[in-house]
């Protein structure tokens, strides 16, 4: 079974959690209640493939920063949640971004860029089209998501899991591919 690992980030407050939770369990948990870490486990079936996915929802406070390094360095793929209701939550993602290119020591990580609580757009103060720019400027993918209505939340996933299988493709399919190939190619006179 394929196993995925995804890391949620983005500052307290965003709606990480409600966005996990939502995916995981089909539930939308409205009061908020500071992450330390929680680690989620859900199965899916991809091109009739069943995978395995955990999440690991992180902790938005300054108080656990230190935590970070270990969790992205064992990360395949990286949600970056901002509330489009406050500036601040969507500028810190710049320095998230940052830090995991560092750890990871390379450019090409699957992220994909989430602007939340779009439920609450007579409180928008983040434009989408601020969102669409930091995805360009981030070489991502954007998605704008509302885990109380549940608006694109099973689109974040998928797409960051089709980033990941695009990166790692499965050795065991292009194995088959290449002896697919090797076969239509082949041509033998008897």
């Amino acid at each position: 079974m394929k196993e995925y690992k995804l890391v949620m980030l983005g500052s307290g407050g965003v709606g990480k959690s409600a966005l996990t939770i939502q995916f995981v369990q089909s539930v939308f948990v409205g009061n908020y209640d500071p992450t330390i870490e929680d680690c989620y486990r859900k199965q899916v079936n991809i091109n009739g493939q069943v995978s395995a996915i955990e999440i690991l929802d992180t902790a938005g406070t300054e108080q656990f920063t230190a935590m970070r390094d270990l969790y992205m360095k064992n990360g395949q793929g990286f949600i970056l949640v901002y509330s489009i209701t406050s500036q601040a939550t969507f500028l810190d993602l710049q320095d998230m971004k940052d830090q995991i290119l560092r750890v990871k020591d390379t450019f090409d990580v699957p992220i994909v860029l989430v602007g939340n609580k779009t439920d609450l757009e007579d409180q928008r103060t983040v434009s989408r089209e601020q969102g669409i720019q930091m995805a360009q400027n981030f070489k991502c993918s954007f998605f704008e998501t509302s885990a109380k209505n549940r608006v694109n939340v099973d689109e974040i996933f998928a797409d960051l899991l089709k980033q990941i299988d695009k990166k790692n493709p499965d050795p065991k399919k292009k194995k088959q591919k290449e002896s697919k190939n090797s076969k239509k190619g082949k041509c033998t006179l008897l």
